[in-house]
């Protein structure tokens, strides 16, 4: 992203601002309850707290640039591909749902662990710490990405220095520190958000004829990511920790509430924030990036927001990343005492593992939902056996669904990173988005076909319902 000199001290000053601002608001937390649970001294969060929450979670600022990339190299279909993956929003309500109050649970970890014992905890914990890893990563990524190339020092040192400043105040406060803060990042998100929309609608060459006929063939890259997008919804949102831990906190009709209104709510984001790329698409000469495409058309206004409000929600992001991590780490895997000390030692190992992967990962920001997304792919049958139909399932089934939902994640990545050509060779396929498709498909079709193998008979009276 190009951007001056006095652009940077803007963008550092605010985020100075909004880090001050949130360590006077979000005091420390000194019990185990508030850090790990967000209930301190026995309180839950209110709706609007919850749902503004949830969509800061997940407005992340890796969401907002992957929108407006994929608007800006595939049309209107590449946005509303990735707006497809809020409706993780609506099947996570209808997972946590069923897990809560149909299964009597309060721990995801628990409920694996008694369908499958500790294989099932054990693959459900790893694919979880390396999705939170990976969000950390993604968003450190993106803020350097707005200060400068990558490799520089204006990168280097933006990435230190929001990864310090959001480990302080996360460090402070835990789960508790960050409903606080969502909600306040939220409200800055908006007023950004509105600002950017307004000079999109109003420049002179925005049409929307143009930006809803922008993905005119059906071969279009976009319609092939929709449709991997539709079918890995279901598993997505049980894989996010951040959208599970949210939904333990508040009562049945609260919870329920807060899901359907994160739903509209990102989904309305996305698709603002995706036209921005789309328009930009539209209007690219060459071989320009989407950021230089802006900066020809809008000039330092916009640019100066879209930095603002990346940098904001990565920000946003990493310090419920950083909560969800310490819980992990510490309440459900039980790694040392459930105090506020361990849970802050936990966000410190995950904050520079994050930092690690900046430095030795890839530079592709969709190659990390892309590869989570598709190892997900192992809870689908899961989801919908066992937590939906409340059927037992054979562990050996469990097995064979999560070795192979692995290998097409790693298969995936390799054939998207230039390592080989496998898939390509026998299919003949070229693009990623059309291999992803086909390793979709045979991940979901061997899992499925596994766990109707290995159904058990129904136990009379093995689940007892409960009312909200």
């Amino acid at each position: 992203m190009l951007v001056s000199s006095m652009q940077i001290y803007v963008m550092v000053a605010a985020l100075l601002v909004v880090t001050a601002f949130t360590l006077m608001t979000a005091p420390a937390v000194k019990t185990a309850e508030g850090f790990f649970s967000g209930k301190e001294q026995g309180s839950v969060p209110s709706l609007w707290t919850l749902t503004l929450s949830q969509v800061t979670t997940w407005i992340f600022a890796r969401s907002l640039l992957n929108a407006a990339i994929l608007g800006y190299l595939f049309g209107i279909a590449g946005t509303l591909a990735y707006g497809v993956y809020y409706g993780s929003f609506l099947t996570g309500w209808l997972i946590i749902d069923r897990l809560r109050f149909h299964h009597g649970e309060t721990s995801i970890q628990d409920f694996f662990a008694r369908q499958f014992g500790r294989l099932g905890s054990y693959c459900y914990n790893l694919l979880v710490s390396l999705r939170l890893l990976s969000e950390v990563f993604a968003n450190l990524l993106v803020v350097g990405i707005v200060f400068g190339a990558v490799g520089s020092g204006a990168w280097q040192v933006s990435i230190l220095l929001v990864a310090g400043l959001t480990l302080v105040y996360s460090m402070r406060g835990g789960l508790s520190a960050s409903l606080k803060t969502d909600v306040q990042q939220m409200l800055i998100l908006l007023v950004i958000l509105a600002g950017l929309m307004v000079l999109l609608l109003t420049h002179q060459a925005f049409e929307w004829p143009a930006i809803l006929n922008s993905s005119p063939e059906l071969t279009n890259p976009g319609w092939i990511l929709l449709i991997v997008a539709l079918l890995q919804v279901i598993s997505y949102p049980l894989h996010d920790p951040v959208m599970m831990d949210r939904g333990l906190l508040a009562d049945r009709q609260t919870t329920r509430k807060s899901f359907i209104h994160a739903f509209w709510i990102s989904i309305l984001f996305i698709l603002l924030f995706g036209l921005l790329g789309v328009f930009a698409g539209l209007h690219r000469m060459g071989e320009e990036e989407l950021m230089s495409t802006l900066q020809r058309l809008f000039g330092t206004p916009v640019m100066l927001l879209v930095g603002m409000a990346l940098i904001i929600s990565a920000a946003s992001t990493m310090d419920s990343t950083l909560s969800s991590a310490s819980r992990l780490a510490v309440v459900e895997m039980k790694i040392g005492q459930a105090t506020p000390a361990t849970g802050r030692w936990a966000m410190l190992l995950f904050m520079l593992g994050g930092l690690f992967l900046v430095y030795v990962g890839t530079n592709d920001l969709f190659a990390a939902v892309a590869v989570s997304g598709t190892a997900s792919l192992f809870l689908t049958p899961v989801i919908i056996f066992n937590i939906w139909l409340k059927r037992d399932v054979a562990r050996w089934s469990f097995a064979v669904n999560f070795i192979f939902a692995v290998l097409g994640s790693v298969l995936y990545f390799l054939e998207t990173s230039g390592h080989t050509n496998l898939l390509g060779d026998i299919t003949g396929l070229s693009h990623s988005y059309s291999k992803l498709l086909v390793i979709t498909f045979f991940i979901l079709i061997v899992g499925l076909f596994s766990f109707a193998l290995g159904l058990e008979p129904k136990r009379k009276g093995s689940v007892n319902e409960r009312r909200a």
